[in-house]
């Protein structure tokens, strides 16, 4: 990639509820960890989000609190921003689908569209609760998919097989507010056609290589089936409203207007530096992260409207999409109490261990990935603590208690020092190539067997035993390329190292990595412990919480 403006979005939190570690790990970690990678790279990167405001859910929340639905999306706003920050998820700018920026940019897609002749009105049936005098669009009604047959799902779509279907379509329907079934009653709706866009589809992934192979095979699949023209309005008080005379008390589908809130949030923070907000859009490269169970909204919705008004607004060359996390080899469930939250599980843990353990366990495809409580105490204990925070205190208490804290001079590098420097060399190397390929977990993979190298070059080296310049000097200097090779994954920690070294912020660049940069004569502070062993105790504890309705929200 030469471009040096990116561009990163990840899709929106919904504003009904607290941040889990299933949001985190395909979305949020990934697109972080990549614009903390580049912008280390000197590149210039926008790194935006947004709350998704508006839908069934939400209304039905407000409802049940006896609060307006803005009130209600305020409250999630703010608790997710700081969820967010606490787990060091940095944001350029934070939005909601809500704001006038983005309903003015809604309201024009929907009338571009419109006047494009891809938009038309039809009478059609809708569920329509007699109990409840209201039309069911959405969440307001549960029932059983009518693909795969799985039970509880919403009528917008099922979360099991990924599929999005009208809401007329679900099997056994039930009224999410009284449980009674609904009835069948006519309403006029607006549907964009998105059949007729089925090969300018196909075009764009077939020219696309930055795509997923995978998923971009499968999403073809879906266009060779035939695509149903997408309902993109509501018979709810609580959305965007139509920009038509003739559509008065309609609003459009959230999906329709959260897929624009990544183009006006960003344009958002752009012009609020004086950019031109539209221009940088389209000449930037763009990443987008997304979890597998909403690929249909992102690849055919969000493409399709884009495509509708001539890629006005350019689409992303890339849209990593990665598995759902399992708990225990089990789905997560608030309801019954199989969940962990972020912000319980930061009340217990560093930050950094969780972006550790997550990034680890987390490859680049669709397979899904399990927490197990056991395995993080393991990787933590044996891989952050005793592997790489042991080489970084033994390397840096060394030159504290026998050098006064100064990099000593070095003389002649002998065989295993030019491998240690080799070793080095490669380490960079690869780390680029995986990061670049969005492969997180197997740059970490490299960066612990680099870790590895270091401790085995010390302890060989045996300092201890005779003085040896050069060995200090190299190990000052591969914690260094260490506190490089990991600032994007765990920065809270890599924060404190480089203030131990008394590393200036211009060092810390990648373009310095594998380079012998803290040189002779340089004092660092005074070492302390930055990783600490997670006892059994602990563990058990989380185990203990695990099906309890008690866990706090």
């Amino acid at each position: 990639m030469n471009n040096d403006k990116i561009i990163i979005t990840s899709a929106l939190p919904y504003a009904n509820g607290e941040i889990h570690l299933g949001h985190i790990v395909s979305t949020y970690l990934p697109a972080d960890i990549l614009s903390r990678f580049l912008r280390l790279n000197n590149k210039v990167v926008i790194f935006t989000c947004a709350t998704d405001d508006f839908g069934t859910p939400i209304l039905l929340q407000s409802e049940k609190q006896n609060i307006t639905p803005k009130e209600y999306v305020k409250y999630w706003k703010n608790r997710d921003q700081n969820d967010f920050k606490d787990l060091g998820i940095n944001f350029d700018h934070f939005q909601n689908t809500s704001s006038n920026r983005n309903i003015e940019l809604t309201q024009y897609f929907f009338k571009e569209i419109y006047n494009n002749d891809l938009i038309y009105k039809n009478k059609i049936s809708q569920l329509y609760c007699e109990t409840d005098n209201k039309y069911l669009p959405d969440r307001y009604v549960t029932g059983t998919c009518p693909y795969c047959n799985t039970d509880g799902q919403y009528s917008d779509g099922c979360e099991k097989c990924g599929r999005a279907f009208n809401h007329t379509e679900i099997l056994e329907p039930r009224c999410s507010i009284c449980q009674t079934k609904p009835i069948l009653k006519s309403s006029v709706h607006y549907f964009f056609k998105l059949s007729s866009l089925s090969n300018d589809l196909k075009n764009w992934l077939d020219k696309n290589d930055y795509l997923q192979k995978n998923v971009k095979n499968y999403v073809i699949r879906w266009i060779e089936d035939g695509l149903n023209d997408w309902d993109i309005t509501r018979d709810i008080s609580w959305g965007i409203e139509i920009p038509l005379a003739e559509a008065d008390g309609k609003v459009l589908y959230g999906w329709f207007d959260n897929h624009l809130c990544y183009i006006s949030t960003t344009i958002d923070y752009l012009e609020s530096k004086g950019l031109d907000g539209k221009k940088f859009w389209n000449d930037s490269t763009i990443y987008h992260f997304i979890g597998k169970d909403i690929v249909y909204h992102h690849y055919l919705f969000l493409t399709a409207m884009r495509l509708a008004i001539n890629e006005e607004y350019k689409l992303p060359e890339y849209i990593p999409t990665r598995g759902h996390l399992m708990l225990q080899g089990e789905k997560f469930s608030k309801s019954r109490g199989w969940y962990i939250g972020l912000r319980e599980f930061l009340k217990e843990f560093p930050a950094d261990y969780l972006r550790y353990y997550l990034s680890r366990i987390t490859p680049y495809d669709q397979s899904d990935v399990n927490f197990d409580w056991d395995d993080f105490q393991v990787k933590i204990n044996n891989e952050l603590v005793a592997n790489i925070g042991n080489f970084i205190h033994r390397a840096l208490s060394f030159t504290e208690s026998k050098f006064n804290g100064i990099v000593p001079e070095f003389e002649e590098f002998d065989e295993e020092d030019n491998n240690l420097i080799t070793k080095l060399t490669q380490t960079k190397k690869e780390i680029e190539l995986y990061i670049n390929n969005n492969q997180f977990d197997k740059a970490l993979r490299v960066i612990l067997n680099f870790s590895d190298s270091c401790n085995q070059y010390f302890q060989k080296k045996e300092p201890w035993k005779k003085k040896n310049n050069n060995t200090i000097f190299l190990s000052v200097n591969a914690v260094y390329n260490l506190g490089l090779m990991l600032q994007s994954f765990i920065p809270f920690s890599t924060e404190k190292l480089f203030k131990i070294l008394d590393i200036n912020s211009d060092n810390i660049n990648w373009k310095y990595c594998s380079e012998l940069k803290v040189r002779p004569g340089h004092k660092i502070n005074k070492p302390e412990i930055l990783f600490a062993k997670i006892e059994n105790e602990l563990i058990q504890k989380q185990k203990d919480k695990l099906g309890k309705e008690s866990i706090k929200k």
